[in-house]
């Protein structure tokens, strides 16, 4: 299991998109990704890696802003996907 601590910002984002989350049954992932039916989608974000709520927590808004327009640019392929896990994984941590 997980132990990254999904923050505020994340489920506010999972609401807009319609997906339940849960930390990870996966020790290297952050957090689960299901459908309003409750059907697994994926596991995203890399335990290894901050996201935007924690450097927001840590570094403040400046500096997690320019941290997300980092990693945009980084993921802008798997991102634009709809449904993938790049899209879950920019669209919920970032």
């Amino acid at each position: 299991m997980s132990k990254y601590e999904i923050q505020p910002y994340t489920y506010k984002q999972a609401e807009k998109l319609n997906v339940k989350i849960t930390p990870s049954k996966y020790p290297n992932k952050k957090i689960d990704v299901y459908d309003v039916n409750s059907n697994y989608l994926f596991s995203v974000g890399s335990s290894k890696y901050m996201d935007y709520p924690t450097y927001l927590a840590m570094n403040g808004k400046k500096y997690a802003e320019d941290r997300r327009r980092l990693y945009h640019i980084r993921h802008k392929k798997d991102a634009s996907i709809i449904g993938s896990a790049g899209y879950y994984a920019a669209n919920l941590l970032w």
